[in-house]
């Protein structure tokens, strides 16, 4: 149990139907070996950090589409032959002069608050075009799922609050658009939450040997996501649970 927490850094959901345990008792052995919550380690290596502010107070509403909490993640992209995960960190370090910069995969996301059914794509920017075009995508995947979208949720970025075409997605979708409070991330939690999941279990969970394999590998593993992967919120469920 404690080696399957250490390569897999998932909570008791998950681990207890994987050895056949109930979540429970999970978190009890968890706890009597010291094994730090998840909220407290780093999503990457897993190590324990300082603790990071959290909410009191947890919301749901009440219907898939009540509101869409959207994002972008800015992850760099791997070069060819694999990046420092693959090479280790001193071969990358020797050959870094030898390379030009790569750049920025972009990962735009939309999460229903309700089901926490995802959508993502990876773009080139995250310039209010981009945006724009994504959130009209996404608002097609959900309606794919019987779901209309009536509200949308970002932060404060330019590219939603003051992006012509953004608002204009939005329109042409009939969603009104919220923000978060400035300094107040944990206010779109839920994308903020799926953003370190989708690191973690996607973007870094496996060694990729070039961007292009990583890139691939985004859609089996959202569909897993939708359908299979036991969510804690949800009593262990997977969002498409549901929409049922």
């Amino acid at each position: 149990m404690l080696e399957l927490r250490r390569e897999e850094r998932r909570g008791q959901d998950w681990i207890g139907p994987e050895l056949g345990l109930a979540p429970r008792t999970v978190s009890a052995i968890l706890r009597r070996h010291h094994v730090p919550y998840l909220r407290e380690c780093d999503p990457l290596t897993g190590e324990v950090i300082r603790a990071s502010k959290t909410t009191a107070l947890r919301y749901e509403r009440d219907h898939p589409g009540d509101l869409i909490h959207v994002d972008v993640k800015k992850i760099g992209k791997i070069p060819d032959g694999g990046g420092w995960r693959a090479l280790g960190r001193a071969a990358t370090a020797a050959q870094r002069h030898k390379h030009e910069k790569i750049g920025y995969d972009y990962v735009h996301a939309a999460v229903d608050d309700h089901s926490r059914l995802a959508y993502a794509e990876i773009l080139d920017d995250e310039t209010g075009p981009t945006c724009a075009s994504f959130m009209l995508r996404a608002a097609l995947f959900f309606l794919s799922h019987s779901i209309s979208v009536r509200e949308v949720i970002t932060d404060n970025a330019r590219n939603y609050t003051v992006s012509y075409d953004f608002q204009a997605a939005l329109n042409a979708i009939g969603a009104r658009h919220l923000t978060i409070r400035p300094h107040c991330p944990w206010q779109n939690g839920k994308v903020e939450r799926f953003n370190r999941t989708i690191q973690t279990e996607w973007a870094y969970h496996q060694i990729f040997e070039t961007n292009t394999e990583r890139a691939d590998a985004l859609d089996p593993w959202l569909d897993h996501y939708n359908t299979q992967r036991r969510h804690s919120a949800l009593g262990g469920l997977p969002p498409i649970s549901r929409l049922s």
